[in-house]
């Protein structure tokens, strides 16, 4: 293969590369790149067995329409980050983009003879994010660089000024906290900042060897403007995270939520929506984390039984003010579904790896009029689909961008028992 081969970028790949073809027919995957464009490519094309990796060395010939967009942050372009992926591309094409993700795994996985879905738009482009988490490199205060990895080498940190996704109020944070690392745990390996819903600042410290020192912690917090409305926590590296300074508000920083609150949200409607009239129907919300979808599904008069592994989100969802009263079980959904009272309807929310086999088990074998999978991950989605078409007919899908500038996107299929 020679060097300075010119491809076509044809689309974008599940991961924000862009994806063209070699002279030898090979799917080659660019980073940086947007369909529609002819680009050159780095001479050390990396070629493997059934595809190969490139990187851009130029743009040859522009896409039309206007695809590519200058990245409004400096980070993208001088440090490379790899916390987003799509930023060079103007939001209409990232949002075809996606629809082409999802439908590409609804066809090729699934084996569903669907469209490419409808796609719903962000409300906001940037400052969506409510939670980020940083990489650290070195020891001590002066010796570690505290930011985020480069795509192309995650081994490195880089130090981040500012994050053009993430809340504001997150970066005032950051910016307040910067001078004090000196007041972070030695062995500091993550640090993640969150907002709760409440407008508190949750700053959590991920570190091995000895406790994060409730001496400065509370330093810290001091330090910070309106330190009562900001909570320290320490993570163990393996452990439960624990309160160190500030108010122990119940709230589970640790626990998973959506980073983007509001289209999380519009997504949960919709996906709650298409259980149709749910009023006196048991119905399961697995892997239900603090309980939002449980109370929505109470707000429409269903008996809800919701299911989540964490014992902190489900300790905070049980608190929570139900209009009716909701079953919540801290266990792992593959181990309780015997237990449970047989649904009307369905509600799974899993992690990036999809239904546990015992659940899609459990569903296949048990079929329930209709459910609800809302997914972060097209391929699962796709390869859960599959396992339940023996005995379900997908009946809708629709994809949410909650995630503008990166390659991620949400989807709901609405799947009904054939």
């Amino acid at each position: 293969m020679s060097d300075g081969d010119i491809v076509a970028i044809t689309s974008i790949a599940a991961g924000g590369d862009g994806v063209g073809r070699l002279g030898d027919g090979r799917a080659v995957f660019v980073p940086r790149t947007a369909p529609g464009e002819r680009v050159r490519l780095r001479d050390g094309v990396k070629l493997l067995k059934s595809f190969a990796r490139g990187e851009l060395a130029e743009v040859v010939a522009p896409a039309g329409g206007g695809a590519r967009v200058t990245p409004p942050c400096p980070h993208y372009v001088q440090d490379r980050c790899g916390g987003c992926q799509l930023q060079h591309v103007a939001y209409d094409a990232q949002l075809e983009a996606k629809r082409a993700i999802v439908g590409d795994a609804l066809r090729r996985i699934a084996k569903l003879d669907v469209p490419d879905p409808e796609i719903v738009e962000a409300v906001e482009e940037w400052r969506y994010r409510a939670k980020i988490t940083l990489a650290v490199k070195g020891r001590g205060a002066r010796g570690r660089t505290v930011g985020f990895h480069p795509y192309d080498r995650p081994g490195t940190v880089f130090p981040l000024i500012d994050c053009h996704i993430a809340d504001f109020r997150l970066m005032a944070l950051w910016r307040e906290l910067k001078p004090r690392l000196d007041l972070l745990p030695a062995k500091l390996a993550r640090l993640t900042l969150r907002l709760d819903r409440e407008g508190r600042r949750h700053v959590i410290a991920e570190s091995a060897g000895e406790p994060w020192a409730a001496r400065d912690a509370a330093a810290l917090r001091a330090a910070l403007p309106d330190p009562d409305r900001v909570i320290c926590w320490w993570q163990p590296v393996e452990g439960a995270a624990r309160v160190m300074a500030g108010p122990a508000t119940g709230f589970p920083a640790t626990a998973f939520e959506q980073v983007n609150s509001e289209m999380g949200a519009v997504t949960r409607h919709w996906a709650v929506e298409q259980l149709g009239d749910v009023r006196g129907a048991i119905v399961w919300d697995l892997y239900g984390g603090i309980g939002d979808t449980a109370v929505e599904l109470a707000e429409r008069g269903a008996q809800v039984v919701s299911v989540d592994a964490n014992e902190k989100a489900i300790d905070w969802a049980q608190r929570r003010a139900t209009p009716s009263p909701v079953r919540f079980i801290a266990a792992k959904a593959e181990d309780v579904l015997p237990t449970l009272p047989d649904p009307g309807a369905v509600v799974v929310n899993p992690p990036r790896g999809g239904l546990h086999w015992t659940v899609t088990l459990r569903l296949t074998g048990q079929p329930v009029p209709r459910i609800a999978y809302v997914s972060c991950d097209p391929a699962t989605l796709a390869r859960d689909l599959h396992r339940l078409s023996v005995n379900y007919r997908l009946t809708a899908v629709r994809a949410f961008d909650l995630f503008p500038q990166t390659a991620h996107v949400e989807t709901v299929a609405v799947l009904e028992a054939a």
